[in-house]
C-alpha cells in the first residue's frame, strides 16, 4: 500500500477527510463497536500512518496481507468485532483493495 493511495482514501496529516472512504471506514468501525473507534483499531492505525505519511511495512502488500504486521493486528481485530470472520466490504478487504 502506498502513501498517496492512503492520502487519496481520505487519511491525511489534518485529519480523515469529509466524505472519503476513510470517514466511511471510520463510521463503519463505530457503529461495530458500540459508537467509538478505537486507539490501535484499523481506522486510528490507518490515519497515524496517513499523518505521518509513511505505510512501510504496514503488511498490506499485492500478495494478501502479511504474518505479524499491522495489517494482520487489523484483520484480527475486524475478526473478533465481527464474530470471528472479517466482513467483505469491512475495513480491512477495503484497505487491502487499496
Amino acid at each position: 500500500m502506498s502513501d498517496q493511495n492512503v492520502h487519496k482514501a481520505g487519511f491525511t496529516s489534518s485529519g480523515i477527510t469529509k466524505g472519503s472512504l476513510a470517514s466511511s471506514m471510520m463510521s463503519h468501525e463505530a457503529r461495530a463497536s458500540g459508537g467509538g473507534v478505537h486507539s490501535g483499531g484499523p481506522t486510528a492505525i490507518l490515519q497515524e500512518m496517513g499523518a505521518k505519511g509513511s505505510t512501510h511495512s504496514s503488511g498490506f502488500t499485492s500478495s494478501g496481507i502479511s504474518r505479524g504486521s499491522q495489517a494482520s493486528q487489523m484483520m484480527s481485530h475486524e475478526a473478533r468485532s465481527h464474530g470471528g470472520g472479517t466482513p467483505r466490504g469491512g475495513t480491512t478487504s477495503t484497505v487491502q483493495s487499496i
